[in-house]
Parts: structure tokens; sequence; C-alpha cells
């Protein structure tokens, strides 16, 4: 008989391998499934999120379960997001066998995370989570714009997007990820993990990207007025804001014009050399200007 009072019993490559040939499962590249088969990785990204015992997580793509195990030694509750349906319908007897006593804690959610509506129990404190690669960054986005409740997070993404989403101002891969992420957090870059800690192994670097929430700037323009702002002056971000924001404009110089002098930004900079706080100003301008024309 399993001892309910122990904590959980993670993961290594045997036993990951094992509950992928119970499920015939073969990763597949398309989903972004790059299994964790190492214990003291999934407790390293555990200790650096700093989840605590008061926590509510939501952790999006548990696969097979290894970090799901490391966050159950930890946290309060654990609710995982699961797009597979194979994967989801296995997960709970992956738990009651590693976890016995944490079944209670843990809920698995079948679905898409980027098209989440809501999460079932208490509202989620914290994300922690192996994002897929594939779709890290709007999935990101999505349910930090999704769960205000979420106090903070860390996350595994594929190390050039990890870079790019704790990017500041001025940096050549400073862009539209990092500007959308600091309208909701804090984000820093908390430590990079080798290839050889999954399977099968990616052909990618991986890296921790940490935040913790903050107020979005104070404005009177909506998030998604500040956002269109953002994403016109990355989609040509070798040239000067003042040519590039006319499509929000109307083809109008003089109303882009007037936006810029609002926010005191000179037209010959580019978006690479804002903050989010800047292209929050911009946005504001657009809108009081696009009035009075």
């Amino acid at each position: 008989m399993s001892d309910t009072s122990a904590g959980p019993r993670l993961l290594g490559p045997a036993e990951v391998r094992s509950l992928a040939a119970a499920l015939d499962l073969r990763p597949t590249k398309q989903r972004g499934q790059n299994f964790v088969i190492d214990a003291n990785t999934v407790r390293r990204i555990v200790r650096e999120s700093g989840v605590t015992a008061d926590d509510v997580v939501i952790e999006v793509g548990p696969g097979l379960g290894s970090l799901t195990l490391a966050l159950l030694e930890v946290a309060g509750r654990v609710v995982a997001v699961e797009l597979d349906e194979r994967l989801a319908g296995a997960l709970p007897a992956t738990i009651a066998e590693h976890a016995p006593g944490q079944v209670d804690r843990f809920e698995v959610v079948l679905g898409d995370a980027m098209r989440v509506s809501e999460v079932p129990g208490p509202p989620p404190t914290a994300l922690v989570a192996n994002l897929p690669y594939n779709v890290s960054v709007p999935v990101l986005l999505h349910l930090l714009a999704l769960l205000p409740s979420l106090e903070r997070g860390l996350v595994m993404v594929q190390a050039e997007v990890a870079d790019r989403l704790a990017a500041a101002p001025g940096s050549k891969v400073y862009g539209v990820p990092s500007v959308k992420a600091a309208w909701y957090a804090d984000v820093r870059r908390a430590g990079s993990i080798g290839r050889n800690v999954f399977w099968p192994a990616p052909n990618v670097d991986s890296g921790l990207v940490a935040w913790d929430r903050r107020e979005p700037p104070a404005t009177t323009a909506t998030r998604e007025q500040v956002f269109a702002v953002v994403d016109a002056a990355f989609a040509q971000r070798r040239k000067a804001l003042r040519g590039v924001l006319r499509g929000l404009a109307g083809g109008s110089g003089d109303v882009v014009d007037a936006a810029l002098a609002h926010a005191g930004i000179d037209p010959l900079a580019r978006g690479e050399s804002l903050r989010v706080e800047d292209f929050a100003r911009i946005a504001e301008g657009l809108t009081a200007a696009g009035a009075a024309a």
C-alpha cells in the first residue's frame, strides 16, 4: 500500500518512458512536447518560482506529470491545463500513484490554454509551467490578461523567447513580447536549462522567465489601444514612429505628430527605444488627436 502521508515521488527517465509507452505516446513537435525527465530540474523550477503552501498554481502543458508532482510537494493546490486528451486522462492516475496524499489538491482541465475562459476552484495565484514552445508567448499573455489573481510566475520557454520577454528598451531583442509582458508584470531572466533534461532532447536551448504582477501604466487608453500601437511600432522596427503609426491615424501625419507631441516622444524615435509607459501615452495622444481631427 502507498503511504498517503509521504510526499510525491518524482519521475525519472525510466518512469517517464514507461508512462509514455503505456499510452503509446510519441512526443510531437506540433504540440511542443518535450518531457522533463530530471527530478532536480523540476525541483529547481519550483524553488525558483517561490511557490508556497498558500498558493493555488495553474500549470499549462503538464504532460506526463513531472513538474506537477514537484509542485504538489509545495503548493496548496495545482490546476493543470492539458490539451492532449490521452495525457489529461492519464494524469490523475499518475498523481494517485506517485502523490497519493495530494490527490485532493490536484485537478486537471482538458482544454487549450489559449482558449481557456475560466479556471475551476479558488483563483490561481501563481503560474508555473514548461510552456509548449510554439505557443509560449500567446499563452502567457492570454493567462495574464484572463487571471488578474495571478501574482507571480515562472515559465520555461525557448531561450531566445526568454531573452525577448525579459528584454529592456534598447536591446536588440526588445520587441512586442517584451512590451506586452511589461504591461502586466516586472519580468526577469531566472536561469537556463540544458537540453539533456528533456525527452526527447529539443534542438533549442531553454530558459526560465520569472515575473511579478504590477499595475499596468496609468492611462486613459485601453490595453487594446496600447497594444495596437506596440504592434504597429514593431511591424517595421527599423522605421521611425512618425511613419509606422500613420496606419493607426487614418494616414494622417498631423494626428501622429500631435500624438507624439502629447507623449513627449521624438517623431524620429523607433519603437525599440520606448517603454510600455511611452506606448500608453502615444495611444492616449492618438485617441485625443483623432477625436479632435
